[in-house]
């Protein structure tokens, strides 16, 4: 199979969707790599370091689109690039197509076979090619909150971790998931105090447990929504239902209740945001301010430290690229949860809770790669 892997060209995204490393991987397989010039420029690979794993470097991302049987690449496709995909042709991306209706129309029109790193499974139940992103997600969550919350960028002026003398700051962390744990890891480490709250009492119990009492755990009710976030410096919004649009928890409402200067940090704004006042920030500029209250909502926030980034995903992507390089769509027939990536093929919706959000009606799986 012909691979083919585009600079990512959302706002200030330096991931790639393929290391030196990787293509290596593939070329090994037997497979041919196309290589846009200049996409692993921010991990620091440049052309020489992908022609020497094997990949042929070519000028433009019109190429790579034009002659590439599978795209593999970081965030979902822009509109100048969904235009460019065809019938016959793989995608393999982050989608989050639940609260981007234009993106899903574009590639319901292209015909495209698109699989989304977001809902591929593992026997656990867990989402494998998500995790290593929320991980990263849910660390840099504290630093972007403890910035945000300086004087100088429109926060309270307090130090999450204070000092002899002065009490710390306070975190809420809405969901005990992967990203909930990591960015109470990184609060905790800070020297915050920190509640986690979430719905699930197995959960929690094993939370309390990871941490040993260094971290509050409360179960998600409005009460306990409203107590954590009145008294929060930091909100960090970490819930996710898969494949679907996140509820909104904090209604604009709840603001007023909220010291001014605090931070709300929304990492669940790829599927559309937790917090009732989120909208989708760049990096270029992360914050805005409603009712007193910072919000940062950056849609791509590993892009920020792409070295750690898009080495971490590639770790995970990998192998089910492989499959899919090495068996086509035959791979989505013999494994299941590569099968639950599947997002959209050949003009249908084929992801439950993708349908449900945007009012489609679902193709099952199964069935269309059967006919």
């Amino acid at each position: 199979m012909r691979v083919g892997c585009p600079k990512e060209i959302k706002n200030h995204e330096y991931r790639v969707g393929m290391t030196p490393g990787s293509v290596r991987e593939y070329v090994s397989h037997g497979h041919e790599v196309l290589i846009e010039s200049g996409a692993g420029a921010g991990i620091g690979a440049d052309d020489n370091a992908y022609h020497a794993a094997g990949a042929r470097i070519v000028k433009t991302a019109e190429e790579v689109f034009a002659k590439s049987d599978m795209i593999v690449k970081v965030k979902e496709p822009q509109p100048n690039e969904w235009v460019q995909l065809r019938e016959d042709q793989i995608l393999y991306t982050y989608l989050h197509l639940a609260p981007d209706p234009d993106q899903t129309k574009g590639l319901l029109a292209s015909g495209v076979t698109a699989i989304a790193y977001e809902t591929v499974t593992d026997d656990r139940g867990g989402l494998p090619l998500l995790a290593p992103m929320s991980e990263v997600a849910g660390r840099l969550a504290i630093q972007a909150g403890a910035t945000a919350l300086q004087k100088a960028n429109g926060g309270r002026g307090v130090l999450l971790g204070g000092v002899p003398g002065v009490l710390p700051g306070k975190v809420a962390v809405i969901g005990g998931g992967v990203v909930g744990l990591h960015a109470a890891k990184m609060a905790v480490g800070l020297g915050a105090d920190v509640t986690i709250i979430d719905r699930s009492i197995p959960r929690l119990r094993q939370l309390d447990d990871i941490f040993n009492g260094r971290v509050h755990t409360r179960y998600s009710t409005v009460e306990a929504l409203e107590d954590e976030c009145f008294s929060a410096d930091v909100v960090v919004g970490a819930v996710l239902i898969p494949g679907a649009a996140a509820p909104k928890l904090v209604t604009r409402e709840m603001l007023s209740g909220m010291k001014k200067g605090a931070v709300l940090v929304d990492v669940a704004i790829d599927q559309g945001g937790c917090f009732e006042t989120s909208h989708a920030t760049t990096h270029a500029q992360p914050t805005y301010e409603v009712d007193g209250i910072i919000h940062y909502c950056v849609a791509n926030m590993p892009g920020a430290v792409p070295v750690t980034s898009a080495h971490a995903l590639n770790n995970a992507t990998l192998h089910y690229g492989l499959q899919l390089a090495d068996k086509g769509l035959k791979a989505l027939v013999d494994d299941p949860h590569l099968r639950n990536g599947l997002n959209v093929h050949k003009g249908k919706i084929t992801n439950r809770a993708v349908a449900e959000s945007l009012g489609y009606e679902m193709a099952e799986p199964k069935a269309v790669l059967a006919a």
